[in-house]
């Protein structure tokens, strides 16, 4: 299981249910890395999509404790309910994709993190972990930067050395 974000300076990833900036770039690279995978995210990252619709072209799975189960994508109560879904795909092909609070749940889980960083500061109400910081987390490679949209962002990858059992 993989997580993906794009951070600015701080970590920051959003303020108001949405993300810190329109970076074209980072788009085109998390449709890439995500298209016809699965992608797992809590229930406001659902609501921050346009109209509330799941992304195109991937299993969209949501966790969203006594939400309505919809046709469009597999809404889980629990992460007992999403562990024993997730027991259908290959974990290489999952993605974590927000929010907060279900990022900072997950990230144990994961064996890798696809980080966007921005080189700016977002003035975000909610972050991402600095994985600089914590021991288990190295960063194992990084882009040269690049422009979008008026900001530098560096693609990385970084490993997790001590993955839990999910």
């Amino acid at each position: 299981m993989k997580s993906i974000v794009a951070v600015d300076r701080k970590w920051g990833i959003g303020k108001k249910n949405g993300l810190l900036f329109s970076l074209p770039e980072d788009m085109k690279y998390f449709k890439e890395k995500t298209l016809n995978k699965v992608v797992v995210m809590g229930s406001n990252t659902l609501k921050s999509f346009p109209n509330g619709k799941p992304l195109k072209d991937r299993v969209n799975i949501v966790l969203f404790p006594g939400g309505e189960k919809r046709d469009d994508c597999i809404v889980v109560d629990s992460l007992d309910e999403l562990k024993t879904v997730l027991k259908n795909y290959d974990t290489d092909d999952v993605f974590i994709i927000g929010g907060a609070m279900f990022y900072k749940t997950m990230l144990p889980y994961c064996t890798e993190v696809l980080v966007t960083k921005v080189d700016a500061d977002g003035d975000a109400e909610v972050f991402y972990e600095n994985l600089d910081l914590l021991p288990d987390w190295t960063c194992e490679t990084e882009s040269e930067e690049t422009e979008t949209n008026g900001y530098k962002i560096k693609f990385t990858v970084y490993k997790n050395s001590a993955v839990q059992p999910f």
